[in-house]
């Protein structure tokens, strides 16, 4: 069963911190809070949890839509390849922040990730999570918690998350109630910037 974790984002206790991250380095998958709704992730180091992902997901894990999620730009840095400097700012703006940005990938991946061309990458404006980034030191391979029913779409609501997930993941991190608003995907592969979901994030930074 799932450990809960209660975290308040506005001082996040470093020991709680600790014990996210431990479950993180020894193979486990962590639901957390973002900045717009819960995630469930596993460290980018390890491919075994990467692949439970996968299978949650219920696809390969090669052609799984992942998001990379980082605690800063310089992080973010050694997982893409050189971007010009329009790309740059538009980075700039956006992180932290409610945006996924897909950009070229390279082979610094998990094998079973390496034949994506391009992935999604994120810094998320949520202090419980860029604190566990910090302290993890690498980035956490991330979905998002959607709900089978297609009204509500995204449950954030960590007590009700806790009763669904705990005989699936190794701990959930109540971080409060979050909105509904999933984060604005916005492709940068491309000679201009193409907006494929617009969420939470204002498309100002374009």
């Amino acid at each position: 069963m799932a450990k809960y974790i209660k975290i308040y984002p506005d001082n996040p206790n470093p020991v709680k911190i600790s014990e996210a991250v431990d479950i993180l380095r020894n193979g486990g998958l962590v639901i957390y809070p973002t900045d717009t709704v819960y995630g469930l992730g596993a460290s980018v180091k390890k491919p075994r949890a990467v692949e439970k992902l996968a299978k949650i997901k219920g696809v390969k894990p090669e052609t799984a839509k992942f998001t990379l999620l980082f605690h800063s730009l310089s992080q973010m840095s050694d997982y893409i390849k050189q971007i010009d400097t329009p790309t740059f700012k538009i980075l700039k703006k956006g992180t932290p922040g409610p945006y996924v940005f897909i950009l070229p990938a390279i082979h610094r991946l998990p094998k079973i990730m390496n034949k994506r061309k391009t992935i999604g990458f994120r810094i998320p404006d949520n202090p419980i999570l860029l604190e566990i980034l910090r302290e993890l030191g690498e980035p956490i391979v991330n979905i998002s918690i959607k709900d089978d029913d297609e009204i509500i779409e995204y449950t954030t609501d960590p007590e009700l998350i806790y009763e669904k997930w705990r005989n699936r993941v190794d701990a959930v991190i109540d971080g409060g109630i979050l909105e509904k608003n999933p984060s604005t995907v916005i492709d940068l592969t491309g000679d201009e910037p193409e907006v494929i979901r617009e969420g939470k994030g204002s498309l100002d930074i374009l």
